[in-house]
C-alpha cells in the first residue's frame, strides 16, 4: 500500500511536470527562449513517458493510477507551480526546483524497493537517471543565460 501510494504520487508529479514543461515552452520569453522552449518540450515528452511507465507498473501491482487532474493535485508530492512569470530565468528556476523534488522522490522510492522489487527498482532507476539529466540540462541553460546577460 505504501509503495502504491508513492507510485501514485510520482505518477501525479509526472503529469503535472509534463504540463508545466509543455506550457512553459509555449509562453517562455527572454534571452535564448527558443533553446529553452526546445529543451522544455523535450523534457515534457520524457515526463509523459515516465507517467506511462509508472501507470503500467501501478496496474501490474494491482493498483489504479489517479484518474483525474483533480486527484493529481490531491496526491502530488512535488506540486505544481503555475508559470505566472514567463521570463526564462523564472521558468528555468521553477523547473529546476521540480526536478530536484522528483530526484528526492525517486531516491526515496529506490530505497524502499531496492531489495524487495527489482522490476520497480529498474523502472525508478531509469526515471531517476533522466530526472538528473533534466536538472543538469536546465542548470546549464540557466548558466548560459547568466553569461549572456552579463555580457550585454
Amino acid at each position: 500500500d505504501e509503495l502504491l501510494s508513492m507510485l501514485n504520487q510520482a505518477f501525479a508529479d509526472e503529469w503535472l511536470a509534463y504540463y508545466q514543461y509543455w506550457l512553459g515552452a509555449k509562453i517562455v520569453k527572454g534571452p535564448m527562449k527558443d533553446a529553452v522552449a526546445a529543451e522544455l518540450l523535450l523534457h515534457a515528452g520524457e515526463e509523459l513517458a515516465h507517467a506511462d511507465m509508472l501507470a503500467l507498473r501501478i496496474i501490474q501491482l494491482g493498483g489504479t493510477p489517479p484518474i483525474s487532474p483533480e486527484e493529481w493535485l490531491k496526491v502530488t508530492h512535488c506540486g505544481y507551480e503555475a508559470p505566472t512569470d514567463p521570463f526564462v530565468k523564472k521558468i528555468l528556476a521553477q523547473n529546476i526546483a521540480g526536478e530536484q523534488c522528483a530526484i528526492d522522490v525517486y531516491q526515496r522510492l529506490m530505497q524502499i524497493v531496492k531489495d524487495a522489487d527489482p522490476v520497480t527498482y529498474n523502472i525508478i532507476l531509469t526515471i531517476l537517471q533522466q530526472e538528473v539529466e533534466h536538472e543538469e540540462d536546465l542548470q546549464a541553460l540557466d548558466e548560459d543565460i547568466d553569461l549572456l546577460m552579463m555580457r550585454n
